[in-house]
Order: structure tokens, then sequence, then C-alpha cells
């Protein structure tokens, strides 16, 4: 079986940090009833996000990243947060549909933009599971795993979710119509990851010039909401940059920021790496 994503083991001495891009895929093989256009379905492609992050290597982290596209399946939410209205007939389980699926965001999106259905029609409770199976489960086990392994190691483990996100939201977003800042960084209101770490993390990227929020209008999602624990030293950081940074966000097209974009990030996953090393000698 050919698994759903790329992993990247460290260069080096290996570090408790775990990277992933969980929306910078786009390949699949299923035939499925489309509706939306391909430039609808790219505008939740977290693109070149991957790239961005390639860094994570060589400071001694984990790099996974999913093949797959979000608007197939996303690994962003809970498992059972599917729309009713999306199936035709019952799952094999309870659902539990929240807001995100009320929105057309659920773990299948039911919609590409604002208006834009993804199908043309309903899916079958045996393709929704198919594709569940396929994607979102071995995704999620190896993130578990990566995470597992490290903290039996180490007793510790870092984790950071990366994103994009467009420059300002629309009307499938809590913020319609805001312009965004450079970066929103987030830990559940405090949920996911120590004080310390996000602090950490949002200062080194306001030292770099960049405008950075924290937990609005991003709080994270189901990726670092899973696996966290910051009483027992599992710390998971959810990371959006704003698309203008590094693209253009009517063609797609990486333009002269990327390069800037990827070099800040390099350093922030330096400083990263050094605070785990001090932690660790703790």
């Amino acid at each position: 079986m050919t698994l759903p994503y790329s992993l990247t083991e460290p260069a080096g001495a290996a570090l408790p940090l775990v990277v992933d891009s969980p929306h910078s895929g786009l390949l699949h093989a299923e035939t499925l009833p489309l509706a939306a256009p391909p430039e609808a379905l790219l505008s939740g492609w977290d693109a070149y996000v991957d790239q961005l992050f390639a860094h994570a290597p060589r400071v001694g982290g984990t790099l996974l990243c999913a093949d797959f596209p979000r608007w197939l399946v996303d690994v962003n939410r809970a498992r059972d947060d599917i729309d009713p209205d999306l199936i035709d007939g019952a799952m094999p389980y309870e659902v539990r549909p929240t807001d995100k699926s009320g929105r057309g965001m659920g773990v299948l999106r039911r919609l590409a933009l604002p208006g834009v259905p993804v199908y043309a029609a309903t899916l079958s409770p045996h393709m929704a599971e198919y594709l569940l199976k396929t994607y979102y489960d071995p995704y999620h086990a190896a993130l578990s795993g990566l995470l597992a392994q490290r903290h039996a190691r180490w007793g510790a483990v870092w984790h950071l979710d990366c994103h994009s996100m467009k420059s300002r939201g629309n009307a499938m977003n809590v913020d319609n119509g805001a312009a965004r800042p450079d970066f929103v960084v987030s830990n559940g209101d405090g949920s996911t990851c120590s004080a310390a770490f996000i602090e950490l993390v949002a200062e080194c990227l306001r030292s770099l010039g960049y405008k950075v929020a924290i937990n609005w209008p991003y709080k994270g999602a189901q990726l670092i909401r899973a696996y966290a624990d910051p009483a027992q030293r599992r710390h998971s950081l959810q990371i959006e940059i704003n698309r203008a940074l590094y693209m253009d966000e009517a063609t797609l097209a990486q333009h002269a920021g990327f390069a800037v974009l990827r070099g800040h990030l390099d350093e922030l996953l330096e400083h990263i790496a050094a605070h785990i090393h001090t932690e660790l000698r703790r």
C-alpha cells in the first residue's frame, strides 16, 4: 500500500521536534463527482508550506507532509466532523458535525469557496469511509506515532502544525472580510502548549519584522488538540502564514518574498531547536 504522506527524517542528530504540513498535497487517485472548478479547489491549498519548512530535518526535526489535497480529506478536523447533508445515507457510526462542517469545512469538505460546492452529488457512506480510511487514518497514525516515539525517548516533544491562510477572510471564516496579520500562532487558548513556547515563537517572528496574532482568527484545530498535553511536556502549536508574504494569491505562483520568508523560517526553526536543547538539559 502506498502511504498518503511524505516523511523526512532528521539529517543529523535527532531532536524531539515534529513538523507537519497537512494541507500542502495535491495528489489523489479517486474519481469523484466534482462540481468545483480546479481554481476553487486550489483555494484551500496550503501552497508550498512543505517547502517553507523543509529546513526542519537539518535542525534535528522530522517533517511529515500530506500528499493528498485538503478538499478531499481534511485531517485537521475530527474524524466524525461530517456534514450529514454531504452523505447519501447513514454512516456506520454517529457523526458529530461542528460549526466547521456547518460552514462547509468538515473532514470531508462540502464547499470549496462560499457558494461553490465541492461535489455535484452526495457521497455514499462507503465512499466517505473509504476516503477516511485511505487518507485520514494513515496520516493521523503517522503523526501520533512520531509524537509518541519521541516523547517516549526524550520525555518531551514539540510539534509544529503548519498552514497558510488567505490574506483576507471570506464568508466561510469567522473573520469575513478582515485583513489578516503576517502570522497567526495558536495553542487552543493555552491548552496545547506552554505559554513560554508560544511566546518564544511569536517573539522570534516579531523580531524578524512580522505582525503576529495569537489565537485569532485561528485557535488551532484537531492536529494540535488530539495529541497535546503540556503538563506531560507534549507541546503542539499551529502556525498560519499569510500567503501574500510569499505568493501571488491569484496565480498561485511564488514571488520574491518566498526566498526571504524561507530564510526567516529557517531562523525560526534554528531558534526552536536551541530552545529544545535548553529544555532537554533541565
